[in-house]
């Protein structure tokens, strides 16, 4: 086996932006007020007031599991629900992080094509159980983009928002990839505005880490009512950084010239050209390419030369679905050299796909 490469294992597996790692050096001199109370924090909460077109309360997290489960918390007593999609982090990857930060409120998932709910996917719901003998349903969560890779459209979130609210539940969007939704809907007009509070989300948590950022998450409240007391929460957590200027910093430089965006277009776009250049090779797609994420159908056979060849990547749904991530810092020359060993271990075996 040839040396690990881990290009296309995970946006986790890249390193620091260059944006991200000059903001931690620069905020790296002096002395300024722990716990938020300097002017880093204070830049990077005007900035995403600034990118949403309206007032909204943002708070600093270590990570999307803390971000989730903290925000579901506000939305959530102990004897509500929580509706999401049977591949939400929420349900499958969080262990259990949202019930016990709410205090018991249920997590109830849902399968739907594509990873994407529909208010006819969840009207079911609304008939399980009777009366107070089964949880009341308080919650919506969305995954923006999804686990495979498709992202909501603006009217697709306005359709579920409107269900929302129609019958008493808040809108919450797991955003560990919002940047990289953001950036391909821009593409066709849509502003982050209208991904998020136009289209009746209440909450936001936004991710940092998977577009070049370190240790920080931002979750954005966009209806303030439900913030109320929230930096307790985040206190009794142990979320509250000390030296929370490192984590704001970071937000304030990318947020400050847009590079969130272009971080998060550069993954998009080598997403779709590894995803038309695995089409070429004869291989399935599991999903259309949307957003970062290439999930792909590989034979055993193929997945298994390509990994004596070094690559790591993960079988993520059925029995031979897989998935590639591309990130702020993937490389055309990665790409490249992917799409060359897919199409010799492929070669005229009639492995590409079954």
């Amino acid at each position: 086996m040839t040396a690990a490469n881990y290009a296309f294992a995970s946006d986790n597996t890249a390193g620091l932006c260059p944006e991200a790692l000059a903001a931690l050096a620069a905020a790296n001199a002096g002395r300024v007020p722990s716990y938020g109370d300097d002017a880093h924090t204070a830049e990077a909460r005007r900035r995403f007031a600034d990118l949403f077109g309206r007032e909204c309360e943002v708070f600093f997290v270590f990570n999307g599991t803390a971000a989730n489960a903290l925000a579901l918390s506000a939305l959530c007593q102990r004897h509500h629900a929580v509706a999401c999609h049977a591949l939400a982090h929420v349900d499958t990857d969080e262990c259990g992080a949202p019930e016990f930060f709410t205090g018991g409120s249920k997590v109830l998932p849902v399968a739907a094509p594509a990873a994407k709910l529909r208010p006819a996917d969840l009207e079911p719901l609304r008939h399980r159980g009777h009366g107070v003998h089964f949880p009341k349903l308080r919650a919506l969560s969305l995954t923006q983009a999804t686990e495979l890779g498709t992202v909501y459209t603006p009217a697709e979130l306005g359709a579920l928002g409107e269900f929302a609210r129609a019958h008493g539940w808040a809108v919450h969007v797991d955003g560990a990839r919002f940047a990289n939704a953001a950036a391909a809907l821009a593409e066709r007009g849509a502003t982050p505005a209208d991904l998020t509070w136009r289209a009746g989300v209440d909450v936001l948590c936004f991710g940092g880490t998977k577009n070049g950022l370190l240790g920080t998450e931002a979750v954005v409240f966009f209806n303030r009512e439900l913030a109320r007391e929230f930096d307790y929460r985040v206190k009794q957590s142990g979320q509250l950084a000390s030296k929370q200027r490192f984590a704001s910093a970071q937000w304030a430089a990318v947020l400050r010239d847009g590079a969130w965006l272009r971080h998060a277009a550069h993954a998009n776009r080598l997403a779709r050209t590894l995803s038309a250049g695995l089409q070429r090779l004869g291989f399935a797609l599991v999903e259309p390419t949307e957003a970062n994420g290439v999930f792909v159908r590989l034979a055993p056979a193929v997945y298994a030369a390509l990994e004596v060849r070094g690559w790591h990547f993960y079988k993520f749904v059925g029995d031979d679905g897989y998935r590639l991530m591309c990130s702020w810092d993937t490389r055309e020359a990665d790409v490249a050299a992917f799409l060359a060993d897919a199409a010799a271990v492929a070669g005229g075996s009639g492995h590409a796909a079954r």
